[in-house]
């Protein structure tokens, strides 16, 4: 396998990224935008199956490098049941969990469901996903929302979260299982998560509504407000979904879910679009100065990462609130691919188990 190439699939709701790497260097990089057009004519998210992967073959096959270099290929991980942070090898159960889509439709089910589909043409290859948006590491008391029918649960960016974390444990020379850390990965969603000892003890649900609003997303709304409009007979409960996943945050405020529209707006005096995107600072400023008190003060970095920690303005208000509670980093992007790509490379050299799913 050493000489083997490894494929990276990372299906997103509009585009596919695809990567081949060689080893820990990345050779070939596409990231393919796909119209609202096309996105509808597919009813499900799993129908879109053959599409999506026909894609990334006529890529690799326009890339030079031919699909039988390819020893593992490797998927981003969906909405499955919770599991714990690793490698997990595609079977049937993890296939037939990512077809149906047991805790929601997202296009990153398809990361898997394509791997596996890809890995059977090609002799010998194997199918991974790892840390899938769905690793659980919470600390029981943090599962407690005030009602025993409503228990907080694990869903974040547990792929990118882990991935500058240990990146960052490593620029220090540290283990990252030794540190404490708060990272805000701030994106189309935003997540804040507390990483104890190597653990993601506590973190906002950030698919749903919980926590700072997003480009798109609401985040947590006053509970009784939203109650009397559930049942005010104005909405549907598709329209309030959508509310709060889709348009909600930024689209709602000023019409738009892109982060650097609205940081230009705001540079060229735009004050609507300058104060929401303070009000954003804002609560992300708070959900990590709540992580804190969970660490009980002790923190020894703050990470702020995902595609809005480009944006200077808002990394400087968020920075400027919480810098009292330890030093703040600033890691931008989403490093997904080469997360991926390394999550590979180290169950192939037998650095870490491979994980079963069930």
């Amino acid at each position: 396998m050493d000489d083997k190439l490894i494929l990276v699939i990372n299906p997103g709701s509009t585009s596919t990224k695809i990567a081949l790497f060689q080893g820990t260097k990345e050779i070939f990089l596409k990231n393919v935008k796909h119209s609202r057009e096309d996105i509808d004519k597919f009813a499900k998210i799993t129908d879109q199956f053959e599409f999506r992967k026909d894609v990334i073959l006529d890529e690799i096959e326009n890339s030079g490098f031919s699909k039988n270099d390819i020893g593992v290929i490797i998927g981003r991980g969906g909405l499955i049941k919770p599991v714990k942070c690793g490698v997990y090898e595609v079977n049937t159960a993890l296939l037939k969990d990512l077809k149906k889509g047991i805790l929601g439709q997202h296009a990153s089910n398809l990361g898997g469901l394509i791997a596996k589909d890809i890995s059977r043409s090609i002799k010998g290859a194997k199918a991974f996903i790892a840390d899938p948006v769905v690793v659980d590491e919470l600390d029981d008391i943090a599962r407690i929302s005030g009602h025993p029918r409503f228990e907080r649960i694990s869903i974040f960016h547990a792929l990118n979260q882990k991935a500058v974390a240990r990146q960052h444990a490593k620029s220090l020379s540290r283990n990252y299982e030794d540190m404490n850390l708060i990272v805000a990965h701030l994106g189309g969603g935003v997540s804040v998560g507390t990483h104890h000892r190597g653990k993601v003890i506590d973190v906002n649900q950030a698919l749903d509504g919980d926590g700072p609003f997003s480009p798109e997303r609401s985040g947590t709304l006053p509970v009784g407000s939203l109650a009397k409009l559930c049942f005010s007979g104005k909405v549907t409960y598709e329209e309030v979904k959508k509310m709060i996943t889709g348009q909600g945050g930024y689209v709602a405020y000023v019409g738009t879910n892109d982060a650097y529209e609205i940081e230009k707006r705001a540079n060229k005096g735009d004050k609507k679009a300058d104060f929401i995107q303070e009000a954003l600072a804002y609560q992300v400023a708070k959900e990590i100065g709540a992580m804190s008190t969970v660490l009980k003060g002790n923190v020894d970095a703050i990470i702020l990462t995902g595609g809005m920690a480009y944006g200077k303005k808002l990394v400087e208000s968020i920075t400027e609130r919480v810098r009292h509670i330890s030093p703040v980093f600033v890691n931008p992007g989403e490093n997904e691919m080469r997360a991926l790509a390394m999550n590979a490379l180290i169950v192939l050299k037998g650095e870490a188990e491979i994980l079963e799913y069930k």
